[in-house]
């Protein structure tokens, strides 16, 4: 496309925080930045500069901040931010105490809670105060087998008060998907919900809690929250109390427990469909300092904002959303189905809740488009000013859609980062315009670039991932990893001194980010590597197909690209419909990129948190062992895919 979606105006870009920042950086430091392209390249080649300004420009609240701010700067891993530093993360969350709103939940049903800044830090001082009775120290875990409500924030917010580390998961983690996780960190205490809804239906907690309490013997204490039930039965539990019989009701004021910047905040996992899931240990300061840079200035909120992402407390979008707590904007939790009770709920709390920034995933905005949603046409949308993506690649028809359908005045921002930095590599920049299927830029002070195979930095070629120097957020490790070996194989075996990410993508003319999907994914049919992403583009714009998942299958001493679909209800796979599959694809990529078998499935297997499992279908179609599938949505679809007779020749 020679033209981009979206520009903003000159007098949008000169009320952003991102430009109110370039020109403080200009003044303060004598430069003459005019443009994000100046301000990002300032930003890593000065980095240590960049990262200390921000930290004022911020307003991080910490009993001390030292005069060093990169310890061992040439070293990944090994470099230490701010090594003098001792703050605390739950205080720069709750550092307003006002009556604005903090924290609206809403769910599938009409109940609807908000809790003011006020309420909030009165809510996390009575919890704060019962757990350091309890005996939380610094340093202890504590987890959540938590829905996304308010009282799940609150626990991670009482708990990281303490300087002690909060680990959560959905309540829909199977048992052994949450012994696999809780059972390396060995939490001390273990927030737990009654139930939860999802769809229409009322899901009990209780019984796979007594039997997760039984395999889990570290947990001295399980606080139940009465979500479903204002009283629920708790007797099948060993330990437990109702929330409301444990937090401590006389105490008012928080003591919040002064730690350095590296110590840890969260622990939180990997996907784990190929074995143990990886704990990754997150920082206090690291989380807190990268989630305010992302909120400022890339996402531009600030107090009159109102933040939403559809999420679960198991995705680390949980943890980006509820940091807009600092920034002082109202936070939207939503727990359920994102299409219950009807496609259109989460447009309707868009609208009554002036939704100003809107967050969700890439499959989400792509269900939305083939249900035939239009919100324009139904809600008043005047205050959206943002809709963000993440989870997988945001198609070109997606960004199409969004401009359409949507919204024609707004910010389209496909971010990309993950569990690992628990924050973004690429994201959203409101001074940019927005180009169909790019991210809009490299985030500032990450010194992101893409390596060819020679391990040369490449513009507009496919590559790998990397970061090329240190960054705060990068994670202090591996949970039981004392010789950091499970740390250095998942990111620096590929290259010495570098981040390898794992993501296939692309640094564009307009100096945006493609991502073509994982490289571990990545396909490689005649010795020519092919990112999913590019495949699954094109597999969009047929109406028919719902979703699809591609794989490479060896084959005659090569490898073969294999699509299985999932079509719309009514619809089955004849030879008319692969011919228009084949034909599509082909006719904007390349021959190689035609799959060689096109295969209708029932469902397709995900991840709790939404995200498609190539390498778990690889595995089975080629007889080969799933390990984990507890890490499964749908573990039951994987079961579609065994011994196609289709396959074999």
């Amino acid at each position: 496309m020679s033209t981009p979606l979206w520009t903003p105006s000159s007098e949008r870009i000169q009320s952003t925080r991102m430009y109110h920042f370039m020109q403080a950086m200009n003044q303060q430091h004598n430069l003459k930045m005019g443009h994000y392209d100046d301000l990002y390249r300032w930003s890593v080649d000065q980095h240590e500069t960049f990262w200390n300004s921000f930290w004022d420009y911020s307003g991080i609240i910490a009993s001390n901040k030292g005069d060093q701010v990169l310890l061992d700067g040439d070293k990944m891993p090994g470099a230490t931010w701010f090594p003098q530093a001792r703050l605390n993360f739950a205080e720069n969350l709750l550092h307003y105490r006002d009556d604005r709103p903090a924290l609206v939940f809403r769910g599938e049903t009409d109940y609807r809670v908000e809790l003011s800044y006020a309420q909030l830090y009165s809510r996390v001082a009575q919890l704060a105060s019962a757990l350091r009775k309890q005996g939380i120290t610094k340093g202890d875990r504590v987890s959540g087998f938590m829905p996304n409500i308010a009282d799940t924030v609150i626990a991670m917010l009482a708990t990281t008060s303490i300087g002690a580390v909060w680990s959560s998961c959905s309540p829909d983690f199977g048992i052994n998907g949450v012994i696999d996780r809780f059972g390396q960190v060995k939490p001390k205490v273990m927030f737990t919900a009654d139930g939860y809804r999802y769809n229409g239906k009322v899901l009990s907690s209780i019984e796979r809690v007594s039997e997760i309490a039984d395999l889990l013997h570290s947990v001295e204490k399980i606080i139940v929250v009465p979500y479903m039930d204002e009283n629920p039965d708790i007797s099948p539990l060993k330990n437990a109390v109702l929330l409301q019989d444990f937090v401590d009701t006389e105490a008012t004021e928080i003591t919040f427990e002064q730690v350095a910047f590296d110590d840890p905040l969260y622990v939180m996992y990997s996907s784990g469909t190929t074995g143990v899931p990886k704990c990754i240990v997150h920082s206090v300061g690291g989380t807190l300092i990268q989630h305010l840079k992302e909120h400022m200035l890339h996402t531009d909120l600030d107090r009159d904002d109102t933040l939403f992402y559809y999420t679960t407390c198991g995705w680390m979008m949980w943890n980006w959303l509820v940091s807009g707590l600092a920034v002082g904007c109202k936070v939207v939790l939503f727990d359920g189905s994102p299409f219950a009770p009807r496609p259109t709920v989460l447009w309707d709390i868009a609208e009554q809740e002036g939704i100003s920034v809107f967050g969700t995933s890439a499959k989400y905005i792509a269900a939305l488009e083939k249900a035939e949603v239009i919100p324009r046409e139904k809600y008043e949308l005047s205050r959206l000013k943002a809709v963000l993506s993440t989870g997988s690649p945001l198609a070109h028809e997606s960004f199409d859609y969004v401009y359409r359908d949507i919204k024609a005045d707004l910010q389209l921002s496909s971010i990309s980062g993950g569990t690992d930095i628990v924050s973004c590599f690429a994201l959203g920049c409101p001074i940019r315009p927005v180009w169909a299927g790019e991210l809009q830029c490299r985030g500032l002070g990450m010194a992101v670039e893409i390596f060819d195979d020679n391990g040369q930095a490449v513009q507009g070629e496919k590559g790998e991932l990397v970061c090329v120097k240190p960054f705060p957020c990068m994670p202090i490790g591996f949970w039981d990893d004392e010789d950091e070996s499970k740390f250095r194989s998942a990111y620096f075996d590929l290259y010495d001194n570098i981040w390898a990410h794992g993501d296939y993508g692309e640094i564009t003319h307009h100096d945006g980010v493609i991502i073509h999907g994982r490289s571990d994914a990545v396909l490689n049919p005649g010795g020519v590597r092919i990112g999913t992403a590019e495949i699954y583009r094109q597999v969009e714009k047929v109406d028919e197909v719902l979703e699809s998942l591609c794989i490479g299958q060896p084959w005659d001493n090569d490898v073969r690209v294999v699509l299985f679909v999932r079509l719309k209800e009514g619809f089955t796979l004849d030879d008319a419909l692969t011919k228009k599959i084949k034909d599509t694809i082909r006719a904007s990529t390349t021959p190689r990129h035609v799959p060689a078998k096109v295969i209708q499935v029932s469902d397709i297997p995900r991840t709790i948190s939404g995200k498609i499992v190539e390498l778990a279908v690889r595995k089975v179609v080629l007889g080969e062992a799933v390990k984990n599938k507890d890490a499964l949505a749908n573990p039951e679809a994987l079961e579609l895919f065994k011994d196609l007779p289709e396959l074999q020749c």
